[in-house]
């Protein structure tokens, strides 16, 4: 194989479809041209808080170019054990979330959802290594569909990090 076939073989993160929190297909390619920030969240860990920053970066710098997707998964302690509904209203009321949640999924282990697998795995994605550790692990995609780094799950999602990122062109 060569490296222009296998290169080619690659998915990237717009080739994904997932689902919305009413259950409504969502296609990433539907992106492009935007910074994406993937976040798992969950409404019963001490990083719940970090909803409320989220919605300020996306307020700040979204939605036209810049976008946060919230994942809801219960891979931690059962820190997210409602239904999408019951999740919906939670960070509505709470936090005003505006960005896009989808629904519940999974994120290691054996049932992990195919974003996931491409997010977490180097072999996947063709850039790094980054199993999810705890609630609330961000992901950076690029313009492109590349991602492009993580940030880990108590790092505020204001870090100098994630804004040196936004705000780069």
């Amino acid at each position: 194989m060569t490296v222009a076939s296998f290169a080619q073989d690659k998915k990237s993160f717009y080739d994904f479809q997932v689902k919305t929190i009413e259950g409504k297909p969502f296609d990433l390619s539907t992106l492009r041209g935007k910074k994406v920030l993937v976040v798992n969240v969950a409404s019963k860990c001490g990083h719940t808080p970090q909803y409320a920053q989220l919605e300020e970066l996306y307020k700040k710098y979204g939605p036209e170019k810049f976008v946060i997707l919230g994942f809801p998964a219960n891979n931690f302690l059962h820190q997210e054990p409602g239904t999408n509904e019951e999740i919906l209203t939670f960070c509505t009321l709470n936090y005003g979330v505006t960005f896009p949640m989808m629904s519940k999924i999974s994120v290691k282990g054996k049932t992990i959802d195919p974003l996931y697998q491409w997010l977490t795995s180097k072999q996947e994605n063709g850039v790094l290594d980054a199993p999810v550790k705890w609630n609330f692990q961000k992901f950076m995609i690029d313009e492109n569909g590349v991602l492009v780094g993580m940030v880990a799950p108590g790092d505020s999602p204001k870090s100098e990090k994630i804004i040196n990122w936004i705000e780069s062109r």
